[in-house]
């Protein structure tokens, strides 16, 4: 199993796929994502068609955790994001950017 830290600074989704390439995983499981984020986009279905996405941009501070896969070297990430007021927020991660602490990734190859 390998750790990818996502520092201050750089972008979630990016950062992975960046780090998954050096290490050579095309395929592979995300076992586990800790962290937070300070900006992010997520999607999730409509309720009217399962074959479309509605993606929203945030600009606050979300607690972070999740899981995903690797597939062919690109990281397909959920989360659950936890914001003010112990309320939470789930969702299918585009990017989220990392400005004040960090998020590691669990990575363990399939290859």
């Amino acid at each position: 199993m390998f750790v990818i830290e996502v520092r201050p600074g750089q972008e979630v989704v990016e950062t992975l796929e960046h780090e998954v390439k050096k290490l050579g995983i095309l395929h592979g499981a995300v076992v586990s994502l800790i962290g937070s984020v300070d900006e992010c986009c997520i999607s999730n279905m409509p309720a009217h068609d399962a074959t479309e996405e509605t993606l929203t941009d945030y600009s606050e501070p979300f607690e972070l955790s999740g899981t995903g896969e690797i597939v062919d070297g690109k990281p397909h990430l959920h989360v659950v994001l936890g914001r003010q007021d112990d309320k939470a927020l789930a969702g299918h991660l585009h990017w989220g950017r990392v400005r004040t602490w960090f998020v590691r990734a669990y990575v363990t190859a399939l290859d």
